[in-house]
């Protein structure tokens, strides 16, 4: 076996194999004998089939697995030996296509290599960290919005019209030329005006309306409604107000604590002083990690491979491109052409991509059984009653767990780099670090403009 190369261009890299004639031969014996005593065949006792007969009967399927092996092994034994790191898959193909039995096999190789990323010393970087204290007063302001959720409904003054927000009490019975129809009727129905949980149109026809009102609402049903009898026709429901209730905050006291699951209104405020915390926390971590990218994309460089940056550039083009088109499902659309500014982002999420993932290497990071079962039940519960398929899905998808372990392995590395990183802490208020991570999203936002 001969390899010989061909090019070496930056990080491009090309190669010449050739598996000789002789060599493939022994591969096929090789293969052949090692099947012999399991091979039953007419006129032979099993494992007693010459091997001749064995070659003429099977030879020609052996050859070509025997072929694969060989280039698969030489191709193995090269990134061994060199330590390349091919960027993306190789490309190889047969270079003397017109091959016949007893030639030798001749392959060419090409890819790009992982580049070679230098060392940095992390205690060198320098971040800063944000605090919020979860104070009284956030807490209050998290009490009131509990409390407007909690909202109960209470009597309007007699006479009163139905406005949005209100909550008309109704019995109501519907029809379609004159015919009721099934699931269209009910009794002392609670409907919050402006909800938008009936029929379009529906609720506005209320606006207006007094406690001992008939009214009729005509509505015409979606064509797409769920009901395939309905969909499409116009209905009438006959309405009686039966009340007009106006919402009214629920009082910040233990009951309102026990609706929520607390044992009283101290435990409650605790509650929430650990979830702010716990928020403020998350937001912090992400200023800090943007910090934390920012310098490292400034201090480390090294050459990237062209065909990751172009696949990572096609692949933001595509994506904004059909964030700015949402009608567009499919990919049945003109050809998107990455920008500038999408290649100048791809190139930082390469270059960071590739260089979180070294770290990750020489410090042997993983993602745990644990963490990956983890992350599988927190995305399983986006599908509600569908929770066993999703679970079979990600088993049976290489590219599914791919993508759930990426974001885990990352912070983890993160974490790893938080950890040798100079960090101080410095002590703002709320707003602040609202103002900083709205930042970040602006950040977002213009780069998908551009």
């Amino acid at each position: 076996m001969q390899v010989t190369e061909t090019q070496n261009d930056g990080l491009k890299r090309g190669y010449h194999i050739t598996v000789t004639a002789a060599e493939l031969e022994a591969k096929v014996n090789e293969k052949l004998t090692e099947a012999q005593p399991d091979v039953e065949m007419k006129g032979f006792r099993k494992g007693k089939v010459p091997m001749a007969l064995l070659k003429k009967q099977f030879g020609q399927r052996v050859m070509g697995e025997a072929m694969q092996e060989a280039v698969d092994g030489a191709m193995s034994e090269h990134f061994e030996k060199t330590g390349d790191r091919p960027a993306m898959q190789p490309e190889v193909k047969m270079s003397n296509a017109d091959w016949k039995e007893g030639d030798d096999v001749e392959v060419d190789m090409s890819y790009e290599a992982l580049p070679d990323i230098p060392d940095f010393d992390a205690s060198g970087l320098k971040l800063e960290r944000m605090t919020v204290e979860a104070d009284d007063e956030s807490v209050d302001e998290a009490l009131e919005s509990l409390a407007k959720n909690a909202q109960n409904f209470e009597d309007r003054e007699e006479g009163a019209a139905a406005e949005d927000g209100d909550q008309v009490v109704i019995d109501f019975k519907g029809s379609i030329d004159g015919e009721e129809f099934e699931g269209g009727a009910a009794e002392d129905y609670p409907l919050v005006l402006g909800s938008g949980s009936f029929i379009p149109g529906f609720e506005e026809q209320l606006k207006g309306a007094k406690a001992g009102d008939d009214v009729e609402v005509t509505v015409n049903f979606p064509e797409d409604y769920q009901a395939e009898q309905l969909a499409g026709k116009e209905a009438k429901f006959a309405c009686t107000v039966k009340a007009v209730k106006a919402s009214a905050p629920a009082a910040i006291d233990d009951e309102l604590a026990k609706k929520f699951g607390a044992d009283d209104l101290e435990a409650l405020k605790g509650q929430i002083r650990e979830r702010l915390s716990a928020e403020y926390g998350q937001a912090a971590r992400a200023v800090l990690k943007r910090q934390l990218l920012d310098q490292l994309d400034e201090q480390v460089s090294f050459d990237l491979p062209p065909s990751l940056v172009e696949a990572e550039a096609n692949q933001i083009a595509h994506q904004l491109w059909h964030e700015e088109n949402p009608e567009v499902q499919g990919h049945d659309h003109p050809e998107i052409k990455p920008t500038e500014e999408h290649n100048k982002l791809a190139e930082r999420r390469v270059r960071l991509g590739l260089l979180l993932a070294e770290l990750g290497r020489k410090n042997e990071i993983q993602v745990t059984d644990a963490e990956m079962t983890q992350a599988v039940m927190n995305q399983a519960r986006q599908y509600p009653g569908q929770e066993r398929q999703f679970f079979e899905f990600v088993q049976q998808n290489p590219q599914m767990r791919q993508q759930l372990q990426a974001p885990i392995f990352e912070d983890k590395v993160v974490d790893h780099i938080f950890e040798q990183a100079d960090i101080s802490e410095k002590s703002v208020s709320k707003d602040e670090l609202q103002k900083a991570v709205e930042e970040l999203e602006d950040e977002s936002d213009e780069t998908a403009a551009a």
